[in-house]
C-alpha cells in the first residue's frame, strides 16, 4: 500500500493574460523529478466570468513551447486552441487537448466564443508533460480528445466513476498517445465509500483533489485545490471519501534525465534552452496569421 509523502497546496492566483486566473500547484523548479514525467500543473479557476460582447476574446495571446508537451482538462466553460502547427480546435466540458510542442511551435489559447458570449464557471487543469530527451526535438502534434471517446469506469459498490485519458485502468484504455508510459485519470468519488485504486508499481503517483475531501490510510486529510504525492513502491492506493471529490490522479514511469527549464522551454541543457531561444527569435517554431474578424 502506497504511503503519502507529502502533500501541498497554493492559495496564491495569478493571471495568465486575461483569462486564466491560475494556482500554480507544482512546476520543474520543485517537484518535477518527484512527480515524473510530469513537469508542471496550473490550475485555472473555479471562476465566474461575466458575458463578453467584445471582439477582444479572453486568453493569452501567441506565446512559444519546446521540449514538452501541454495537456488540458476542461471542467467547465471552453478553451479555443491554434498553433503554428496547424493544430487547435475548440474543447468543452469533458474534453482533453494534448498539444505536443516537441521541436518547438507557436500556440494561443483563448475562451471558446460562445462561453465568451454567455459567461459562466470556468474550471480547466493545464498539465506540461515531459518527453525522453530522444524525442523533444520530434514534430510537433495535437490530439483533440473528445469526452466521448474517453473510457469510463465504474468503480466497485457504487464508490464512483473513473474516467481513463491516458494510460490503463482494468481492461479500458486511454485515447491519449504518449511518448512514455504514464496514467491520467478523472475520478468522481462517493461520500462514506473507501477507494482502492491498482497503479504501477515503481511509477511516480499523485493525486490533486479539485473539490471534496479524501482521507488516505494514515489519516491524513487532503482537501480543496491540494495535490498529494506518494512513494512509487507499492500498486496499492487506498483514499477514504470523506466527502463526494473530483480528483485528478496523475503517475508514469520516471524520466531520469536531467530536467533544465527556463520559461516556456523544458529541455536537457541550459545549451539548449539557449538554442531555444534562438530559434524562436529566428522564427524557426512557426508564426500565426491573423484570425479574421477578430483583434486576438
Amino acid at each position: 500500500m502506497k504511503k503519502l509523502l507529502l502533500s501541498q497546496k497554493n492559495e496564491e492566483r495569478h493571471w495568465v493574460g486575461d483569462g486564466f486566473p491560475v494556482r500554480s500547484i507544482f512546476s520543474y523548479n520543485n517537484l518535477a523529478k518527484d512527480i515524473s514525467p510530469f513537469l508542471l500543473m496550473d490550475y485555472a479557476g473555479p471562476a465566474t466570468f461575466p458575458p463578453n460582447n467584445s471582439e477582444q476574446m479572453r486568453g493569452v495571446g501567441e506565446h512559444p513551447h519546446r521540449g514538452f508537451e501541454t495537456v488540458t482538462i476542461v471542467y467547465s466553460g471552453e478553451v479555443e486552441h491554434r498553433d503554428s502547427s496547424g493544430g487547435g480546435g475548440l474543447i468543452t466540458p469533458g474534453d482533453v487537448q494534448w498539444m505536443t510542442a516537441a521541436s518547438g511551435l507557436v500556440h494561443e489559447e483563448f475562451h471558446g466564443r460562445d462561453f465568451a458570449k454567455r459567461g459562466g464557471k470556468f474550471e480547466m487543469v493545464q498539465l506540461w508533460v515531459n518527453l525522453p530527451r530522444k524525442d523533444k526535438m520530434t514534430k510537433p502534434r495535437y490530439q483533440g480528445l473528445r469526452n466521448e471517446t474517453i473510457p469510463t469506469v465504474t468503480l466497485p459498490d457504487g464508490a464512483g466513476t473513473l474516467r481513463v485519458i491516458a494510460g490503463n485502468y482494468q481492461d479500458a484504455k486511454g485515447p491519449a498517445l504518449t511518448f512514455s508510459p504514464m496514467n491520467l485519470w478523472d475520478l468522481r468519488l462517493k461520500a462514506g465509500h473507501t477507494v482502492k485504486l491498482t497503479v504501477p508499481a515503481g511509477h511516480t503517483a499523485a493525486a490533486f483533489v479539485l473539490s471534496g475531501q479524501v482521507e488516505t490510510t494514515s489519516g491524513e486529510k487532503i482537501g480543496e485545490a491540494e495535490l498529494s504525492l506518494f512513494e512509487r513502491e507499492g500498486s496499492e492506493l487506498v483514499f477514504k471519501v470523506l466527502e463526494d471529490s473530483k480528483i485528478l490522479f496523475l503517475g508514469g514511469e520516471p524520466i531520469d534525465e536531467p530536467i533544465v527549464g527556463y520559461g516556456p522551454f523544458v529541455m536537457n541543457s541550459i545549451g539548449e534552452i539557449k538554442q531555444a531561444f534562438i530559434d524562436f527569435q529566428e522564427g524557426r517554431m512557426g508564426q500565426l496569421g491573423a484570425i479574421e474578424g477578430s483583434e486576438s
